[in-house]
């Protein structure tokens, strides 16, 4: 009989994702945004068919409906956030500032529906948390900081602010 070595399990980084997972994935996040938007009970299964993906992949991306929605605002919240680098790399910083001010009152006031699931998804006992502001405070700070090193506002303002 051959004696055969008991290897250690090898410890394997996780796979990223394939390219088309990531698409089910981001077409489930743009549809859940436009149909939550619109009213926070919506279900699950028309946010899925309207994806164009089985309720299996949505679940496997997003087990709950509160990871989903959590999800999405970290989402859009990261896309305001990190627009600000964009806007400084092509605008003034006073122009960089107030386009991506415009862009943060265009998405606060488009997103009354997800407020509302957003609510939902953290309310109760046993909810996780609201989510942090921390990248959007810190876009402002940055363009704030620019503009500030420009001249083109007072020495000190702070996000809070604004």
């Amino acid at each position: 009989m051959g004696h055969q070595r008991d290897e250690p399990p090898r410890a394997e980084a996780p796979a990223p994702q394939r390219a088309d997972a990531q698409r089910n994935r981001e077409r489930i996040l743009e549809v859940a945004l436009n149909e939550l938007t619109c009213s926070a009970d919506t279900p699950l299964s028309v946010i899925a068919k309207k994806a164009g993906v089985g309720q299996g992949t949505l679940y496997r991306n997003f087990p709950s409906r509160e990871a989903l929605v959590l999800e999405i605002y970290r989402y859009e919240m990261r896309q305001v956030a990190d627009s600000a680098e964009q806007l400084l790399k092509c605008r003034e910083p006073d122009r960089a500032l107030r386009e991506w001010m415009d862009r943060l009152a265009r998405f606060a006031m488009a997103k009354a529906g997800l407020a509302d699931a957003i609510r939902q998804a953290t309310s109760g006992p046993g909810s996780p948390e609201k989510p942090a502001h921390s990248p959007v405070t810190e876009a402002a700070e940055l363009l704030l900081r620019r503009c500030e090193e420009a001249g083109t506002i007072r020495p000190g303002v702070t996000a809070d602010d604004l």
